[in-house]
């Protein structure tokens, strides 16, 4: 049974691809980028306040988890990637520096990438940590799930805190994808027993 969320990412998703098509943007996943365009998107991260600063170095690990570039010709007019957050022999991904150029914003293409990436994490422990509500709209949309710090093992919340992810409900919420909701619990009570170790 197709519920009304679904039936609306469905729409969005269509609409921001069709608009891509007709202004010629394509969407690429890249491992390799150029240094040039690594020092811009951390430069912008370090200026923007709706991004968390990301160094050309943090970048660099983030692109073997792969990234998406929209483009148009060799001109980057967006992109998101996924931080790779290891948490004792656990890996969290984070979906991170989520940027749009101004001139195609308002066209869902952020929740396009929003949704290409999360597909990549299925079987993985994915979170969004942001502050902007329409990232939170989208965060739904995709089937993402409101938690609360009280619900996320202090070991992880250390582990985010270690790239100035803090603990602040009030500014910022934090997302899981359904596989992490799934396995939250168990995966809380497994890094309690190995901090105790």
């Amino acid at each position: 049974m197709e519920t009304a969320f679904n039936k609306d990412i469905k729409i969005a998703i269509e609409q921001a691809k069709a608009f891509c098509l007709d202004e010629g943007l394509d969407i690429e996943l890249a491992y390799e980028v150029s240094d040039e365009l690594l020092d811009t998107i951390s430069q912008r991260s370090k200026e923007l306040p709706s991004m968390y600063f990301a160094s050309k170095d943090m970048l660099k690990g983030r692109l073997k988890n792969g990234c998406y570039l929209l483009k148009k010709g060799d001109e980057v007019y967006g992109h998101i990637f996924a931080h790779k957050h290891q948490v004792h022999k656990y890996a969290v991904y984070e979906r991170s520096s989520l940027w749009i150029h101004p001139q195609y914003r308002n066209q869902k293409i952020g929740l396009l990438l929003m949704h290409l990436l999360t597909g990549r994490f299925t079987k993985d422990f994915l979170i969004s940590i942001a502050q902007e509500p329409r990232v939170h709209h989208n965060n739904e949309l995709l089937g993402m799930v409101h938690i609360t710090l009280s619900e996320i093992s202090p070991i992880l919340i250390e582990t985010l805190e270690q790239i100035g992810k803090l603990r602040d409900e009030y500014k910022y919420k934090y997302y899981v994808n359904p596989y992490f909701e799934s396995k939250i619990k168990q995966f809380n009570k497994i890094l309690s027993r190995e901090k105790k170790v």
